[in-house]
């Protein structure tokens, strides 16, 4: 069932984190600091609407270098969705040409901080880490005849390393709801 982004308030803090890699090594915040533009997306492997823009992903992410801080987190429960298990997300890293860490969120407290609500789900932080944009990827889904271009994204990226202000005028994203542990699932939108 596709579910939409919660559209966390811009000006938001970027919750700290502190995760296991699927390469073994591990990843927090901290480590991203001092970057002028941050991204943190919420992805899996399974959902067909991360696999749809998984390579324009990677492509945008390449394509900005050093200028833009990324890191995929997957937060899913793999026990019960097992094709987002690390292996596989180790697979889906190499087949979309990720260049940045991936990251496994196994409490789910990530994302419940961040307000994650589907796969893909896109936070973009500005250099003092306070969230300019969250949404869409560009306007293509699966099935329609949209290009996928990361045209929305790069748009706020781009405003951002240039200085200008990023539209708060934002679509939502749409993908796959976040595969919650049985009794992990968020009570309401302002308690995660």
């Amino acid at each position: 069932m596709a579910a939409n982004s919660f559209m966390v308030p811009l000006g938001t803090p970027a919750p700290a984190f502190d995760l296991t890699a699927i390469d073994g090594g591990s990843v927090s915040l901290a480590d991203l600091k001092g970057s002028p533009a941050t991204l943190v997306v919420f992805l899996s492997n399974h959902c067909p609407y991360v696999r749809h823009i998984e390579t324009g992903l990677g492509t945008l992410a390449a394509g900005y270098g050093s200028r833009l801080s990324v890191v995929g987190i997957c937060s899913n429960d793999s026990v019960t969705y097992p094709d987002d298990d690390p292996t596989h997300l180790a697979e889906q890293a190499r087949r979309a040409g990720f260049p940045f860490p991936y990251l496994l969120d196994d409490t789910q407290d990530v994302a419940k901080a961040y307000r994650a609500a589907c796969t893909p789900d896109f936070f973009l932080y500005d250099g003092d880490l306070r969230l300019v944009y969250r949404g869409e990827f560009d306007g293509s889904r699966p099935g329609n005849s949209v290009p996928v271009t990361g045209s929305s994204l790069r748009a706020a990226v781009d405003a951002l390393l240039a200085g200008d202000p990023v539209p708060a005028e934002q679509r939502a994203s749409i993908g796959c709801g976040i595969k919650w542990r049985p009794g992990n699932e968020p009570t309401a939108l302002n308690t995660v």
